[in-house]
């Protein structure tokens, strides 16, 4: 006997597989469990009344038909049970559609709503869909056959297919086609085989000879013996008795029992003994037994599905459950919106750059137009031979033989075989910020944190993710639009993000550009804990909050750490799982975007100070979603230095007075030949791409901030962690009562290490920067450590444990 095995045997068809942990997504819309339980029942609903529309139908809609054409008048009396939109929707299923079975359509529609409520596979309702839509189209082709007009049996799809067919193939041929649908069908769907089939017939057959010989046995005549017989009936009994001593045992080398059959008259019995039959064993209908070894969950696991299965997954926007999103029609419309094509101007212009190439003997074999809302972007192809370099050194001849400002010459265009030759459009259209906002890939956009910033010269709108760039530097002459684009990039996120997901920081040392983002402190904006405005416009507390989100970084890389986590998208998405504990110090983490409105104005002042916390946060902070966008108008190279530069790849450029701040910005010519008002260059590291600025106004975001701020708030600011100096003073503690629970090991450590410094107690004793600042205040009031040297590490007074012992003792018997 073989051991019985423990663990658990499922067949393929009876039990689905136990379904394996999958990765965790970016974070998206996503239903509830009460979600899905009011749209299942609303698919239900809607099965059950198409199933009584189509039903009812069947009686009554010869009646229904001499009013359908009243729909949706109110005063029309409809017949069907479902009135007149459940005439008219059987009249569209049955009788224009697929015929009678459609009814199966309200049974997958029902389907769904109880796959959908229950939670279930969601791969076999695609299944279910497919093939039942195949059925009905079938069904439907076959019902047709056997109508000569459009009726209720295989509707006037099943009709005009027949038609169809029968035209080409004729009946048999439409026939046969019927027959080898329905084989397809059998072998894709239910797994059949000509094997199968074969040995279905010999089963049937086999059946059929037995009934055959139990009919024949039934018929054949019972004779009754008695022993009260007289002499014929005796002679008769001789006859018919069967000599039972004579008969010879049949030997069987089958294993499984023999059959008795017992005949029985009155004094006779009689036994038969019957072979077993042999069993045909039909390969591709065997069932394969899976062992299916199910992961071991941990206890942290298994209470995290049990909550969410309770409560459902963790919202951040529960708060401001009833938040609602900015409407379009705070966004100004522009009557002069949308491309006007000059069709005059179009081929004036075509025939100045042909003229003018030809004067230095280029010819051209073709030339394309693609007309911009400011620039068009003449695309030529030169005859075969022809230099390009000769092409670009005519960029100011072409200038001049347009009369035009902003010639931009793209020798070649990266990706196609052509040279491109922009030229600003005499009449220019403003792209509003309400067009690119309403357009469907921005509303539609699935991205962390989506920017719409214009369009491109074909017109179309550019939306681009944040998280990706993932640091972006803006650059430009004054009076070209930054403080638009940096509105444009505020509005895009504040359209499409919840308050929970996104904070800004803004700096604005000009103190009149965001201050009207003031009005919405409360829902989107972040500062340090002692700031009584949220908007940073004093350059010396800059400093504290560019170090007190290098503390945030580094706080938020500690839970990520102890959550094994990698980004902020899987952090959030494991937290929302409720897999990590708040009362370990875990929490939501909303994207954090710091603005900086003039940067020059800031590495005047400040320098190093503000440099090196700005490249810190630019090379680590991707990871845990802290982004920065920095504008300036003096794009110079001891203001964008080469730190800078190595860590912002997504640039933007304003037009510029010189080629050098152009390649500055861009590494590359072309920020000087802009026309201003707007337009721009924009790159992420590989090519240039030409767009057009959205304009939005300052009432837009004045209308828009009013809105938000309007609804209810949270109760402060998001706060950021609280950074003091190292140089700004010192209280000593001498009181010793005063002292930290901490400081005692906070002694040991420092004396151990013999290295005194705040990060040191920061990272082993896992401590907040403020209480780490203050115990080291307190160590060096004890005269553990001594006094602030700038960067340098405090120097540690006390040479080993027994002396801190020592110390330490002396201050007690004081």
């Amino acid at each position: 006997m073989a051991k019985k095995t423990t663990k658990k045997k499922t067949t393929t068809k009876a039990q689905p597989k136990a379904k394996p942990t999958a990765k965790v997504k970016k974070p998206s819309f996503k239903l509830t469990s009460q979600h899905k339980l009011i749209f299942g029942s609303l698919l239900i609903i809607i099965g059950l009344l198409l199933f009584i529309s189509f039903l009812s139908f069947v009686f009554t809609g010869k009646e229904d038909q001499s009013v359908l054409h009243n729909f949706p008048e109110r005063s029309t009396e409809y017949k069907n049970w479902a009135s007149q939109l459940g005439a008219w929707v059987s009249d569209f299923f049955i009788t224009k559609g697929f015929g009678l079975p459609s009814f199966i359509f309200s049974g997958l529609i029902f389907l769904s709503g109880v796959y959908v409520t229950l939670n279930l596979n969601k791969a076999k309702l695609r299944k279910h869909w497919i093939w039942g839509t195949l059925i009905v189209i079938w069904l439907s082709i076959l019902f047709g056959f056997f109508t000569h007009k459009f009726d209720l049996l295989g509707g006037t799809i099943g009709f005009e297919m027949n038609t169809f067919f029968q035209d080409y193939i004729g009946k048999i041929g439409t026939v046969l086609l019927l027959v080898f649908g329905l084989i397809a069908y059998l072998a894709i769907r239910f797994k059949v085989t000509g094997e199968s089939i074969l040995n279905t017939f010999k089963r049937a057959k086999t059946s059929i000879k037995e009934d055959l010989k139990s009919e024949e046995k039934e018929k054949e005549p019972t004779i009754i013996f008695d022993n009260n017989l007289t002499e014929e009936a005796e002679a008769i009994k001789s006859a018919f008795e069967i000599p039972l001593e004579k008969t010879e045992p049949t030997i069987t080398k089958h294993s499984a029992p023999t059959t008795k059959t017992e005949v029985k008259a009155e004094n006779l019995t009689m036994e038969v003994t019957e072979k077993p039959k042999e069993e045909t064993v039909d390969v591709p209908e065997l069932k394969v037994e899976v062992e299916a070894i199910e992961e071991e969950k941990s206890e942290a696991d298994n209470l995290s599905d049990k909550l969410v299965e309770d409560f459902g997954q963790f919202d951040p926007t529960l708060e401001l459950s009833k938040y609602q999103f900015p409407p379009l029609d705070l966004l100004k419309k522009y009557d002069n919106e949308g491309i006007s094509i000059d069709q005059e101007e179009l081929e004036e212009n075509k025939n100045r750059i042909v003229e003018t190439l030809n004067n230095y003997k280029i010819g051209i074999s073709s030339i394309k137009a693609t007309i911009g809302p400011t620039v068009t972007l003449y695309e030529i192809v030169p005859e075969a031979g022809i230099r390009i370099s000769k092409i670009k050194n005519l960029e100011d001849d072409i200038a001049l033989s347009l009369a035009a400002l902003g010639i931009r010459i793209i020798a070649p265009i990266p990706g196609k075989g052509t040279i491109g030759i922009e030229v600003p459009n005499k009449n220019s259209t403003i792209v509003s910020m309400r067009s690119v906002i309403a357009s469907q890939k921005f509303q539609k956009s699935e991205m962390q944190l989506p920017i719409a910033f214009g369009k491109t010269i074909s017109n179309e709108t550019f939306v681009v993710d944040l998280a990706k760039m993932p640091h972006l530097l803006m650059a430009g002459a004054t009076g070209q639009g930054k403080s638009v684009g940096l509105n444009a990039v505020l509005t895009s996120l504040l359209y499409k993000k919840h308050p929970a997901e996104v904070k800004f920081v803004l700096v604005d040392p000009k103190k009149v550009e965001l201050t009207l983002f003031n009005k919405i402190e409360r829902h989107y904006l972040a500062k340090l804990p002692d700031s009584e405005e949220a908007i940073i416009t004093d350059n010396t507390k800059v400093i504290n909050t560019l170090n007190s989100l290098c503390i945030e970084m580094d706080n938020r890389y500690e839970m990520l750490k102890n959550a094994f986590c990698r980004n902020i998208a899987e952090y959030n998405a494991k937290f929302k799982a409720r897999k990590l504990n708040p009362n370990d110090g875990h929490a939501f983490l909303p994207y954090i975007v710091l603005v900086v409105d003039e940067f020059a104005d800031l590495i005047m002042t400040a320098g190093k100070e503000v440099e090196t916390p700005i490249a810190r946060l630019a090379q680590l902070a991707r990871a845990i979603g802290i982004h920065l966008i920095i504008a300036t108008q003096r794009p110079s190279v001891n203001v964008i230095t080469g730190i800078i530069k190595a860590n912002f790849p997504a640039r933007i450029a304003f037009r510029v007075t010189s080629k050098i701040d152009s390649r500055t910005i861009l590494d590359g010519s072309g920020a000087d030949q802009l026309i201003g008002r707007g337009d721009m260059l924009y790159t992420q590291g590989n090519e240039l791409i030409r767009l057009q600025c959205a304009f939005v106004d300052t009432p837009e975001v004045e209308k828009i901030t009013e809105f938000i701020g309007a609804q209810k708030a949270y109760p402060d600011a998001h706060l950021l962690p609280e950074y003091v100096g190292e140089e700004g003073g010192t209280n000593l503690d001498i009181d010793i009562s005063d002292r930290d629970k901490l400081f005692r090991e906070a002694a040991e450590l420092i004396v151990t290490a013999q290295q005194g410094s705040a990060s040191l107690l920061q990272r082993k004793l896992k401590l907040g920067y403020n209480r780490a600042g203050r115990i080291i205040d307190q160590l060096e009031a004890a005269g553990i450590v001594g006094n602030f040297e700038g960067s340098k590490a405090r120097q540690v007074l006390v040479p080993d444990l027994v002396a801190l012992d020592q110390l330490l003792e002396n201050e007690n018997n004081q």
